[in-house]
């Protein structure tokens, strides 16, 4: 081994005995393309620049080529280049087999036609690498897509999260690349940086990341829970076919009008109707799906520990799909006092609102609910007169007719005023009233 190689060896170790990767990129060509009178390897190392600085006190900061240091021991100059630390990257495409300078030297050699470069050269790497200014109005993939694509798997899924955030489309060519890839994302990305994606992804454009997802067969591997909600289909009484997919994804679209910004809420609405799979019974020719909010509820507790969600969060997310049909149906007054004892009653309220708005559905019931809420910031106690009508009665020994509720009513609203306090405060308000009226 020549002296220049035994000193670059020397100095990975080095790192490497700190706890950081190094090795010497594409040793066989770098011999070739040595110059013995001026020495110079290049190297791929993750030791970031200040670490790498601490342990070569002498080390320079270099922009050459795509190198962000250099070293120079002994005789021979060393090139550091931030070595591939993508988790998602293809395993062919983890090592940097080539650097601009060495393909110069190659080239200059006429040892390596340039159709024989390598894709991947190392660089620093920051969430749009890999692809073109987004300012061109679409979301495309530099050079060839399936080959930056497999540089870094995780692409397809940040292609799909610029396309809905800035509501731009993905250019063909990428699209196809992606649908290409679809089935070996998941075995090149972790969930947690698919996940670190998405929640990257605002609330209003949830929706759009998601029916992306679907198009590009990515769901259906991620999520298959979900994208299998696709091939349920329902009629409404106009006879408007639809599937419970699509009303997923309006009600998506819907949430944020009211609450906009909120990622868990709209989340939720994702999840919300997923336990319709598993509840769906055909009954007198009508689909059903009893219970489809206590199971869902579950089905998601299983979803999210399998995406990494913590657990505060998963009970937030399970609590909202096990509560979000509570306000579709008329609550009485104890129903509504029970409602708006929850944490998450705003975001169940919004939940119903964006479910009805996604069907074009009837809104009775919410109205009616939402006029009971009013309610709520009256004390309990007094929602009902301390006498009932037959205490009324028997006290001014009368019949039934009109006056008892005239002389209730009354009496409601003097215990809302504070005036009449306790049962015999009310006795004495009745008489009086009784005899100021002169309804006797």
């Amino acid at each position: 081994m020549a002296q220049p190689f035994k000193d670059a060896t020397a100095i990975c170790k080095t790192i490497m005995r700190n706890g950081y990767d190094a090795y010497v990129i594409n040793a066989v060509l770098q011999e070739k393309a040595l110059d013995p009178a001026a020495p110079e390897l290049d190297l791929a190392t993750d030791a970031p620049l200040l670490e790498l600085q601490k342990l070569f006190p002498e080390s320079e900061v270099s922009a050459a080529d795509g190198a962000f240091a250099r070293l120079r021991h002994g005789d021979t100059l060393l090139n550091f280049y931030p070595a591939d630390t993508a988790d998602a990257s293809h395993p062919e495409e983890s090592v940097a087999r080539l650097t601009t300078r060495l393909i110069r030297c190659l080239d200059r050699k006429g040892l390596l036609p340039a159709h024989q470069a390598s894709p991947y050269l190392p660089h620093q790497a920051d969430d749009h690498d890999g692809f073109a200014d987004l300012s061109s109005g679409e979301v495309r993939l530099i050079g060839i897509p399936d080959e930056a694509i497999r540089q870094n798997y995780l692409r397809a899924v940040r292609a799909l999260r610029f396309s809905a955030n800035y509501n731009i489309p993905v250019e063909a060519n990428t699209l196809m690349a992606i649908l290409r890839a679809s089935r070996r994302i998941l075995d090149y990305v972790s969930v947690k940086d698919v996940m670190d994606e998405w929640r990257k992804v605002e609330a209003e454009n949830m929706a759009d990341f998601v029916e992306r997802l679907y198009d590009t067969m990515i769901l259906h591997w991620f999520l298959p829970e979900v994208a299998t909600l696709a091939r349920i289909k329902i009629k409404t009484d106009d006879g408007v076919e639809y599937t419970l997919f699509e009303q997923t994804l309006a009600v998506m679209r819907h949430y944020p009008e009211e609450l906009p910004y909120d990622w868990y809420g709209t989340l939720a609405c994702l999840f919300h109707d997923v336990g319709k799979l598993h509840t769906a019974q055909y009954a007198a020719g009508e689909l059903h799906f009893f219970q489809h909010h206590q199971v869902g509820s579950k089905v998601t507790r299983k979803i999210l520990a399998r995406l990494g969600f913590p657990p505060d969060e998963v009970d937030l997310m399970c609590n909202l799909v096990r509560g979000h049909m509570r306000f579709h149906f008329m609550l009485t007054d104890r129903g509504i006092r029970r409602f708006k004892a929850l944490d998450q009653y705003p975001r169940l309220i919004e939940m119903a609102r964006a479910d009805i708005k996604s069907v074009n559905g009837t809104y009775k019931e919410f109205n009616h609910n939402m006029k009971m809420l009013e309610r709520t910031d009256t004390p309990e106690e007094m929602l009902e007169p301390l006498l009932n009508g037959a205490q009324i009665m028997q006290l001014l020994v009368l019949k039934p007719g009109p006056a008892v509720g005239l002389i209730r009513d009354a009496l409601l609203k003097a215990q809302i005023a504070g005036d009449v306090t306790n049962r015999t405060d009310a006795e004495h308000f009745v008489r009086q009233y009784w005899a100021k009226q002169g309804l006797h």
